[in-house]
């Protein structure tokens, strides 16, 4: 039994062998081909012309994505790791739904529902775990973490400190909609970020010149945590394997690791 569980896992978690590759190519189509269905199924037309075999199809998918969380969960020595971790709450996010939707009913609840079903497009994130490219992006992103939000930090600081310099300018003016310093925060943003939706604008001379320069300086910003990102992507990859402990499910071993870097569990 023991043994049956183990190459269960390998299958499962991993994809070293045939028979694991198999696994994540089936359950790739299963996952694309679900939020295809999902996708569809918003198009009131087509909703209206096939809405009876979208149900049947988001039965068929929310069955298969409940055996394979069922035995996930089953097959690891330490279930409650998994479950509260991110592939563990995409997983159950991504059938949830179609059960909550049994026990809610009546015209009252029709929105909640609707709300409920739109959750089923966390199975998109089930992709994320096929993709060794969002991985590495992955990586990166968590390496620069804290530059990255040191430099958020210093945006925010930026921002407030315009918005309350544009309102202190445009704040008597009539018409120029900076009525607060909330509001010309937000036109801060909008403009620092080169979003410029053009709600709010400077009237005065002095106003239109702080405004020009923060729309060069957005541009100088946006190019910030780009550099950061790329820095983090230029640098030479760490080689890892496939290997998913069967204990607490820890992945990103290095290559050839024979234990656990997390709980110091040895491979098979």
């Amino acid at each position: 039994m023991a043994s049956f569980r183990e190459r269960l896992h390998e299958i499962v978690f991993e994809a070293d062998t045939p028979a694991g590759k198999a696994f994540d190519v089936v359950l790739l189509f299963a996952i694309v081909l679900s939020i295809l269905v999902v996708m569809l199924e918003s198009v009131a037309s087509i909703n209206a012309a096939y809405g009876k075999e979208f149900g049947i199809a988001e039965w068929f998918f929310t069955i298969i994505f409940t055996l394979e969380y069922v035995i996930r969960v089953a097959i690891i020595k330490r279930p409650l790791k998994y479950i509260v971790s991110f592939y563990g709450l995409v997983d159950l996010l991504s059938v949830l739904p179609t059960y909550i939707g049994l026990f809610v009913s009546g015209a009252e609840s029709l929105l909640i529902l609707r709300s409920l079903r739109l959750l089923r497009v966390f199975r998109v994130m089930k992709l994320t775990r096929y993709l060794s490219e969002a991985n590495v992006l992955g990586k990166a992103l968590v390496s620069s973490r804290r530059k990255i939000m040191v430099f958020l930090l210093a945006v925010v600081m930026v921002t407030i400190i315009m918005g309350t310099l544009m309102f202190m300018i445009e704040g008597g003016v009539p018409d120029s909609g900076f009525t607060s310093i909330p509001r010309s925060i937000y036109w801060a943003i909008v403009t620092l970020t080169t979003v410029g939706y053009g709600d709010i604008s400077p009237i005065t001379t002095v106003g239109q010149i702080v405004a020009s320069i923060i729309m060069i300086l957005g541009y100088a910003i946006i190019a910030v945590p780009t550099g950061i990102v790329t820095a983090e992507l230029a640098k030479p990859p760490v080689i890892a394997n496939t290997q998913n402990c069967s204990y607490c499910g820890e992945e990103d071993h290095l290559d050839n690791a024979k234990y656990c870097h997390s709980c110091g569990e040895g491979f098979k």
